[in-house]
């Protein structure tokens, strides 16, 4: 059974982030000459662009992990770096504890630059190359805290690298310095030194072996539980997914296709997408379902196709599915799921 969801699926008390309805695009069309062609004899202005988001809209509830799962090229990086202001939407809206903060300037939002942190995939490229460990650990907690002493600025940043496993002696040294584990450690600190309540991770595990994944992802959960941290966790591996995430938003060319618990998703996925996706995580248990294996090619997000972005690549689309585009639906399992193919109970 299945029924229409509202476009903001949980109270002002428990969420922390709303992500409403959310487009990005960006243009490849060029500078201006670029875009004019001739056409039929007449000078016509084209331009293109990618539709990087397609109506996304996303809560993100205090306390949880909700991670953002899809193939390459789907979408989830840019819906981090748009809801941490790094990139401007095109089109929706997004509210910090109900506050819409998209359309503020540089310095309204210094206060909640404070409460949102970000930590991204590769630590060498977001470290300053010029600035040793504690410089660079120094810099947001005197920018947040003007009024602070030099003394208590120190023993902030000596209480958060010892918080995340790094010797506070390591302080002078660079970046370059400290293998790609350490870095991320060091990234992590940086985010935790002004005390967040907010952190996006983009794939902050992908670029590090398995043996140090597992300690940084142990790193992060301890520092959720004992900060009260929550998480928009951003990755392309389900296993840690299923490890790590409280809730997981399925993402497929620039739409959302389905929300749930992590742990009704992985047992019980309902959208087409999701179940070739997790079918594809590998596993010793005889017994399961095989590899669904999809066919045809993956569209291009510049010239999307219409209804559904997944109907080329379904086994259940119909004509329903190539003009009309899925809404959001909820579940009995507490999820949610964009599919004709579910609402009208033919999966």
């Amino acid at each position: 059974m299945t029924t229409t969801v509202p476009t903001t699926v949980t109270t002002a008390a428990e969420s922390l982030v709303q992500i409403e309805n959310l487009y990005k695009r960006f243009s490849i069309s060029g500078d201006f000459l670029e875009q004019l062609k001739l056409r039929g004899g007449k000078l016509v202005r084209e331009q293109e662009h990618v539709h990087a988001i397609n109506g996304v809209t996303l809560d993100v509830r205090k306390g949880e992990a909700l991670c953002v799962v899809g193939e390459s090229g789907c979408g989830k990086s840019t819906v981090a770096r748009t809801v941490m202001g790094l990139l401007s939407p095109s089109g929706g809206s997004i509210g910090y504890q109900g506050k819409r903060i998209d359309n503020l300037s540089d310095r309204q939002l210094i206060p909640y630059r404070r409460k949102m942190q970000m930590i991204f995939q590769n630590p060498y490229a977001s470290l300053n190359p010029r600035m040793t460990i504690a410089q660079t650990l120094e810099e947001p907690v005197r920018f947040h805290n003007p009024k602070a002493s030099a003394a208590e600025v120190r023993d902030k940043v000596y209480e958060v690298m010892q918080s995340v496993g790094i010797d506070p002696s390591w302080g002078k040294r660079y970046a370059h310095e400290f293998s790609g584990g350490q870095r991320q450690r060091i990234s992590i600190a940086r985010a935790l030194a002004v005390d967040p309540e907010f952190i996006v991770a983009d794939e902050p595990i992908s670029a590090l072996d398995v043996s140090i994944q597992a300690q940084v992802l142990n790193l992060m959960m301890d520092a959720q539980e004992k900060r009260n941290l929550t998480y928009l966790f951003i990755t392309h591996d389900l296993a840690v997914v299923e490890h790590f995430g409280t809730r997981v938003a399925v993402m497929y060319l620039g739409s959302l296709c389905e929300l749930a618990p992590t742990k009704t998703l992985f047992p019980s996925p309902r959208h087409p997408y999701t179940q070739a996706l997790l079918s594809a995580i590998p596993r010793l248990e005889t017994g399961r379902p095989g590899h669904i294996k999809l066919k045809g090619e993956v569209p291009t997000p510049v010239n999307l196709p219409s209804g559904c972005v997944f109907h080329g690549r379904c086994p259940h689309a119909d004509e329903r599915c190539k003009r009309e585009i899925p809404q959001l639906i909820a579940t009995d399992e507490g999820g949610q799921v964009a599919c004709h193919a579910v609402e009208e109970g033919r999966i």
